[in-house]
């Protein structure tokens, strides 16, 4: 219960509720407490079985810390087998290459070879991430219909 409070938090507590309480009504002030946070505990542990024997044997492993969305989601992706193959297809995936080949390409850089099964150009139509020569003064620059 007390799991996260440091020893001078606890400290601090004791010192605390001595001044507020007193000396004389400070057992007393425990007693009520602790008292206290029994029957809290005693109401939640039948409201617990009061819901389990309500909800039937079908639901016999069910975890009230199964309705925490943290607690449901890490279950569910443990489980799954589409997120292992889901991994494994992005560890044959580098963005960061892919990023730097593009950018390479805008500004006119020299890029490392593609791999022999990436075509250089698609449908036999020039690469257009790729700097070309400016045209002549007269001559009109190459059409991209996927730019207008």
């Amino acid at each position: 219960m007390f799991s996260d409070i440091g020893a001078l938090e606890l400290v601090t507590l004791v010192v605390l509720a001595v001044l507020v309480f007193g000396p004389d009504k400070l057992p007393k002030v425990i007693q009520d407490v602790s008292r206290f946070i029994r029957k809290i505990r005693e109401f939640s542990d039948s409201a617990k079985a009061d819901i389990r024997s309500e909800l039937g044997p079908e639901f016999k492993d069910f975890e009230f810390e199964d309705l925490n969305p943290k607690t449901f989601l890490r279950k569910q992706l443990e489980n799954n087998e589409d997120l292992k193959e889901l991994k494994e297809l992005r560890g044959t995936f580098d963005l960061k290459k892919e990023m730097n080949e593009v950018a390479d390409a805008v500004h006119g850089r020299e890029t490392t070879p593609a791999p022999a099964s990436a075509p250089a150009a698609v449908n036999g139509s020039p690469d257009l991430l790729k700097k070309q020569d400016k045209p002549d003064a007269g001559e009109r620059p190459p059409y991209d219909s996927d730019a207008t």
